[in-house]
């Protein structure tokens, strides 16, 4: 089995020549082995752009230091060195700013 060396799909024989059908690269084949496609099927778009207003993750109880709004969401993430505790990095629903607290 063959793959294209421009996009990555899988190369199909046809008449001596391997041909890529999404991009259209092609190129001889030096082999004779046969292929067998059982079934051709469509990419589906697994990927799901929401924008950078969506408000994703866990939401909690936090006063905002810039709007006085008492709901943000927030992440851990491990800044530190990992016997530290993990720093919260909340983000403001109402108007967006970002801060961070340690434990």
């Amino acid at each position: 089995m063959e793959f294209c060396p421009e996009c990555g799909a899988m190369m199909l024989p046809n008449k001596g020549v391997l041909k890529c059908n999404s991009c259209g690269y092609s190129e001889k084949s030096d082999t004779d082995e046969e292929y067998k496609v059982s079934s051709m099927r469509e990419a589906k778009e697994t990927v799901t752009n929401l924008g950078d207003d969506v408000e994703v993750g866990p939401t909690t109880n936090e006063t905002c230091p810039e709007c006085g709004n008492d709901k943000a969401t927030y992440k851990l993430l491990q800044t530190r060195s990992a016997d530290e505790a993990p720093t919260r990095i909340f983000t403001c629903t109402k108007c967006k700013h970002t801060w961070r607290a340690y434990d």
